[in-house]
C-alpha cells in the first residue's frame, strides 16, 4: 500500500516545537515516522548530494523502533544507513557534518518518556524552521512500513565525539578532580567517564537508571538539587556532570553541591573562548549584558534555530561567534581556538563542551568554580514548569496577560510595582520597575506552562514564581 507523507504526518497529530517534532509515543508509529524520514531526505534532495542516512537513539524505550523505522524509509530511498546506536544527539551532528550527511536522532530530549520525537539534520547542520515547513508539506509517496530492519551499530560517532573535546586539552588538565557523573538514563553516559578520565580525573559514577528519567535542565528538581549537594559532600566532588536525555543540555555543579543556571553555565563558557558576539534566546540572564565581556548580544526567541539563524548575520561582522539557552546547551557558531588547537563549529547545542571550559577556566585562574559564578553581577534567575498543563488553557492566559500586563500583575498580587518593558519576543517577558523580571511561556514541545523570575536576589525570585504559579493552578 502506497502512503503520501503529508497525510500521514497530518493524521498522526505530531507537531514540531522548539527543537524537532515531539508527540505521544503511540503517535509515532513505523509509518509516521517513515513519512517523516522521506519528508525529511525529499526536501533536501535538491539542495544536497548524499548516499548515506546517519541515525542515533536515546534511552527511550520506545526508541529503538523508532530509529528502525526510519532505516527503513531510508533503505526504500535507495540510500545506506550509518547506524550509531545510543549516542548524544551532539555527538551524531557532529560526525553527520564532518562527513557531509544528512542524520535524524531519535529523542523527545528532556520531556516524559511516554512522549518522543525526531530531529533531523541537514549535512550543514539543524534543519531551520523553513525546513520545518517544507517536511510538514511535502507530498512524498512511499510504501507502507510492513518490516522492520536489524540495524548494526557503528562507534564512529561517539570515537570521534570524544577525540573533538579530549584533543583541546592537556591529558593532566584534570589531574586531582574528583568528578561525578550523575548518568541516570543520559545518552552520552558511556561516554563521559573515559573523557574525564582521559583529562586526568578520578570519576564517580552515580545513580545509573534503567528505566527513562527526565532531566529538564531548565527545572531541577528538588530531589536532584539535594542530591548534588549529598554526593559533592559524601564523595568530596570537585565538579558534578550530568546531561538531559539526549546529551545536548548540561546540568553542571560546582564544588558544593550547587547546580548552576545553563545560561550562567553558557556565559561562562563564551567568556573563557573569548567569543566576541553572541547570541541567546529572550529568556536569558540579563548578567550576559550586565558583564560587558562580549561586543555584542542578540536576543531571539527560544529555540536552537531562532539562535542559529543569527549566525551567519553576526558572522559578517566578528570571527568569534555562540550562542547558549537557559537549558545550558552551547552553540558554537564559528571555528576558533582552544589552547591554541583548533575546533571547529558546531551549530546544535551541546553539553560537553561549557563543563569542559569551565573547569578549563577554574584550573588556569586557580579558582573554585563558585568564585567564577560569584564574580559575575549578581542576577538570580528561577524557573519552573507545570506539567499536565492544557495548551488551549496557557495561550488563553498568555493572551490576556498580553493585552493588559498591569492587570496580569494585579491578578498574581504585583498590583504596586510599576512596570518598565514589556517584551513579546517569545511569550511575555515583564520588565519591573525594581529590574525584576517575570517571563511566561506555553512550552511548544509539551502541554507545559513555563516560567522564569529574574531578580537580585534569589528570595525574591522564588516568591514571585510561586505568586505565578498560585494564579496559574487556580485557573487551570
Amino acid at each position: 500500500m502506497m502512503l503520501v507523507s503529508k497525510e500521514v504526518i497530518k493524521e498522526s497529530g505530531i507537531l514540531f516545537g522548539t527543537s524537532g517534532a515531539r508527540g505521544l509515543v503511540e503517535q509515532f508509529t513505523a509509518n509516521a515516522c517513515a513519512a517523516f524520514t522521506h519528508a525529511f531526505l525529499t526536501s533536501i534532495q535538491s539542495q544536497f548530494a548524499f548516499q548515506q542516512v546517519a541515525i542515533a537513539i536515546d534511552n527511550r524505550p520506545s526508541s529503538p523502533a523508532m530509529g528502525q523505522a526510519c532505516a527503513k524509509a531510508i533503505e526504500q530511498l535507495g540510500l545506506e544507513v550509518a547506524y550509531y546506536g545510543v549516542v548524544p544527539t551532539p555527538a551524531l551532528a557532529y560526525m553527520s557534518m564532518q562527513d557531509n550527511i544528512p542524520c535524524i536522532m531519535v529523542t523527545g530530549s528532556h520531556i516524559p518518556f511516554d512522549r518522543n520525537g525526531l530531529k533531523f539534520y541537514r549535512p550543514d547542520g539543524e534543519i531551520s524552521k523553513a525546513d520545518e515547513q517544507a517536511i510538514l508539506n511535502a507530498t512524498t509517496e512511499f510504501e507502507a512500513i510492513t518490516d522492520l530492519p536489524v540495524l548494526t551499530v557503528s562507534d564512529k560517532a561517539a570515537n570521534q565525539y570524544i577525540k573533538r573535546y579530549t584533543s583541546l586539552f592537556d591529558s593532566q588538565m584534570l589531574t586531582g578532580k574528583r568528578i561525578g557523573i550523575y548518568e541516570h538514563s543520559s545518552a552520552g553516559r558511556d561516554l563521559y567517564a573515559p573523557m574525564f578520565e582521559a583529562l586526568g580525573a578520578e570519576v564517580i559514577a552515580l545513580e545509573r537508571s534503567d528505566k527513562f528519567v527526565p532531566i529538564d535542565t531548565e527545572a531541577v528538581s528538588d530531589a536532584d538539587k539535594q542530591k548534588a549537594k549529598n554526593w559533592s559532600k559524601e564523595y568530596n566532588l570537585d565538579f558534578i556532570f550530568s546531561t538531559d536525555g539526549d546529551g545536548d543540555r548540561p546540568l553542571v555543579a560546582d564544588e558544593n553541591g550547587d547546580w548552576l543556571r545553563g545560561d550562567i553555565l553558557g556565559l561562562l563558557c563564551a567568556d573563557a573562548m573569548n567569543i566576541e558576539a553572541l547570541a541567546v534566546p529572550v529568556s536569558c540572564n540579563t548578567a550576559i549584558e550586565g558583564c560587558e565581556r562580549f561586543n555584542h548580544v542578540t536576543r531571539t526567541k527560544i529555540g536552537s534555530p531562532y539562535v542559529i539563524a543569527e549566525f551567519d548575520s553576526l558572522l559578517k561582522q566578528y570571527n568569534s561567534v555562540a550562542g547558549f539557552e537557559a537549558n545550558g546547551g552551547f552553540l558554537l557558531g564559528s571555528h576558533t581556538l582552544v589552547n591554541g588547537k583548533a575546533i571547529k563549529a558546531l551549530p546544535t547545542r551541546d553539553a560537553v563542551l561549557p563543563a569542559l571550559m569551565l573547569l578549563s577556566a577554574a584550573v588556569i585562574k586557580e579558582r573554585p568554580i563558585y568564585n567564577l559564578v560569584n564574580a559575575l553581577p549578581q542576577r538570580f534567575t528561577y524557573s519552573d514548569r507545570i506539567q499536565n498543563f492544557a495548551t488551549e488553557k496557557s495561550i488563553a492566559i498568555l493572551k490576556e496577560a498580553i493585552e493588559n500586563p498591569a492587570k496580569f500583575l494585579s491578578k498574581i498580587g504585583l498590583g504596586n510595582i510599576d512596570i518598565t518593558t514589556v517584551d513579546i519576543t517569545d511569550g511575555l517577558r515583564i520588565t519591573l520597575f525594581n529590574g525584576d523580571v517575570i517571563h511566561l511561556r506555553p512550552s511548544g514541545n509539551a502541554p507545559e506552562f513555563r516560567c522564569y523570575i529574574e531578580s537580585n536576589n534569589i528570595e525574591s525570585a522564588q516568591n514571585k514564581l510561586c505568586l505565578v504559579f498560585n494564579f496559574l493552578m487556580k485557573n487551570e
